[in-house]
């Protein structure tokens, strides 16, 4: 039995779905049903469950407000992901939790490799490089996923802003200093699961192949939508953002695809992919 916390955004719902398809069972859950900033109603929650694979989706994931509300953004994305590891362990689970590209400080110029030094710029990223530290240190049967600029069904994200954007204005200005890749969050669910079979703990990187910058992401959007406007480059600087952003935090994921014995799909793949899927709900 999988137990997902933070069940219905974009990675969890993907999940559910891919587990749905493979007839695995699996118990979703968000803050409704269980309070996982208490370590006690987890340990209630997973008794007699038989629950043999935590998977942790939930996150403070708001970067610019993470700079006023440090105590729930450390609490969700350090002490959270903890907890659940020590659970794991208590039960003899594997866990999987998820960080990001923001670890790093964007100065490489190159893709980013697990063995890189962290160095994060923002109270978020802090917060999810502590997390990655205390779950290292917690339970040796843990994968740390480190992923970027993930989009999907389940939430807002890039793409989405972007669509919407283009439906009342004739000229958009996207930043072109901000390079990573977008990673789409049903590819994100489906090479999780197959990392999670390997067995071989550990911390990975896990994103869409290719690199983009925002500009880039969003020409491609709206390229594929058929919009007719004028899209500006636009800089980093242009916006008074309270938490600072790295300007290049592409991952390199061949760990991950020599374990797993796969190439990932590019970025501009899990756009076209999830287009379709939001054609097929009626929401393009």
């Amino acid at each position: 039995m999988i137990l997902i916390t933070g069940s219905n955004g974009q990675l969890g719902t993907d999940l559910k779905k891919i587990l749905k398809n493979k007839n695995i069972e699996f118990i979703g859950t968000d803050h409704k049903e269980l309070d996982i900033t208490k370590i006690d109603d987890i340990r209630r929650f997973v008794q007699n469950k038989n629950i043999d694979v935590i998977i942790n989706c939930a996150a403070y994931n708001n970067v610019d407000k993470a700079e006023e509300e440090k105590e729930l953004c450390y609490k969700l994305n350090a002490y959270v992901p903890r907890d659940l590891a020590l659970i794991a362990k208590e039960i003899s689970a594997d866990f999987i939790t998820y960080s990001t590209d923001f670890v790093f400080n964007g100065e490489k110029k190159s893709p980013y490799i697990e063995k890189d030094l962290v160095d994060p710029l923002s109270i978020y990223s802090k917060s999810k490089s502590e997390g990655e530290k205390l779950v290292l240190e917690s339970y040796d049967r843990s994968f740390i996923i480190r992923t970027s600029w993930v989009f999907g069904m389940g939430n807002n994200n890039f793409n989405k802003q972007v669509i919407n954007w283009s439906k009342d204005r004739d000229t958009l200005g996207i930043v072109d200093d901000q390079v990573s890749s977008p990673t789409y969050s049903y590819d994100l669910a489906l090479y999780s699961l197959k990392l999670l079979k390997t067995k071989k703990y550990g911390l990975y990187h896990l994103s869409n192949d290719g690199i983009a910058s925002k500009y880039d992401q969003a020409k491609y959007v709206l390229e594929s939508i058929g919009w007719k406007g004028i899209l500006k480059r636009a800089k980093s600087s242009d916006f008074i953002l309270p938490a600072k952003r790295a300007e290049y935090t592409k991952l390199d994921s061949s760990k991950l695809e020599k374990v797993i014995n796969e190439k990932l799909p590019s970025w501009k793949s899990g756009i076209d992919r999830f287009l379709q899927e939001m054609k097929e709900k009626g929401e393009l």
